[in-house]
């Protein structure tokens, strides 16, 4: 049996546990102003839901309908365990389905690498979000 799972799912369906795994990631430990990360856009979005094997969430991810990824987050245990990955595959596999030619998104700086692994690209200089440093990347699909 896998370690997690991934599996896409509305925030109707799954509000308590994306918003659990968020709300430890950006708001406990990045110290994300609450009132920042819960930005409305959530009911528009569909979203990845990474659980391990009990079924507990463990990651989350969300796409907009303009190809904006988002709020990609992993508890910290399980970072460096390919989580991210799966979360982000799930998110450019649905961006495809949906016949969407460009995605985008903004990356903590620090996280750079991660994204240019999957064939994301730098555009612009770094920002502030949220106090946090960032930087715009996009691909194309």
């Amino acid at each position: 049996m896998p370690e997690y799972t991934v599996r896409l799912v509305s925030w109707d369906a799954a509000k308590a546990s994306l918003a659990a795994v968020r709300r430890a990631v950006f708001i406990d430990e990045q110290r994300v102003p609450e009132a920042l990360e819960w930005d409305g856009l959530d009911p528009r979005c569909v979203h990845a839901l990474a659980e391990d094997a009990q079924g507990r969430p463990i990651g989350t991810a969300r796409l907009l309908p303009d190809g904006h990824i988002g709020r990609m987050a992993v508890l910290q245990p399980w970072r460096r365990k390919g989580v991210g990955g799966a979360l982000l595959c799930a998110m450019l596999s649905e961006a495809r389905r949906r016949g969407l030619r460009v995605v985008h998104l903004h990356a903590q700086v620090h996280a750079v690498p991660f994204y240019e692994r999957y064939g994301f690209a730098r555009e612009g200089e770094a920002f502030l979000e949220a106090g946090i440093p960032h930087v715009r990347m996009v691909r194309n699909l």
